[in-house]
């Protein structure tokens, strides 16, 4: 029995000092690896490359923000109200107009294409301009400062019956009060 116990503690033993034999202290990970010559054995650390890159000052001639120099239309898909990514920088930019200047008012204008019936169009040029309304609500401008209205299909923005047309049509404009 007991050269049972004697071989078991010799084999775990044996195990043990394989095992850590086996473990050198340097990580696939780590950054500094030993590099060994037939002399010596020394570390070398890697540094990564500075960048080339000149930041530019993105505030030297910045005009100031104003009605006059932002962009106003935005554009929507075939019977949707739904806000495009790519326009909501005109929203942001809006609305922050707003919120820093109280007295500002704007009214969004929502337009559609020929296509439906007047009621229809009337009440999607609503929703449209409301979903512009709304975003800008949210970003800080206040309930005073803005309106909705729409005008359907009745004031297009490009005369023409096909898809470049109507897309130029499917929008809202953003106006000064």
């Amino acid at each position: 029995m007991k050269s049972n116990k004697s071989l078991s503690l010799v084999a775990a033993l044996s195990v043990a000092a394989l095992l850590g034999g086996c473990a050198s202290g340097t990580k696939l990970n780590d950054k500094k690896a030993p590099v060994e010559t037939a002399q010596t054995t020394t570390t070398t650390t890697t540094t990564p490359p500075q960048s080339q890159i000149t930041p530019i000052d993105t505030t030297a001639n910045k005009q100031p923000i104003s009605a006059a120099n932002l962009d106003r239309v935005i554009y929507f898909d075939f019977d949707s109200f739904a806000i495009k990514d790519e326009y909501r920088p005109i929203i942001e930019a809006h609305a922050a107009l707003l919120k820093a200047d109280s007295t500002k008012k704007e009214v969004a204008e929502g337009h559609t294409d020929e296509r439906g019936s007047s009621e229809y169009n009337l009440a999607l040029g609503q929703k449209r301009a409301e979903a512009v309304v709304s975003q800008m609500k949210l970003l800080g401008a206040g309930d005073s400062q803005l309106e909705a209205v729409s005008y359907g299909k009745e004031r297009p923005a490009v005369e023409g019956h096909d898809e470049a047309a109507w897309a130029k049509n499917r929008r809202v404009e953003l106006r000064s009060k």
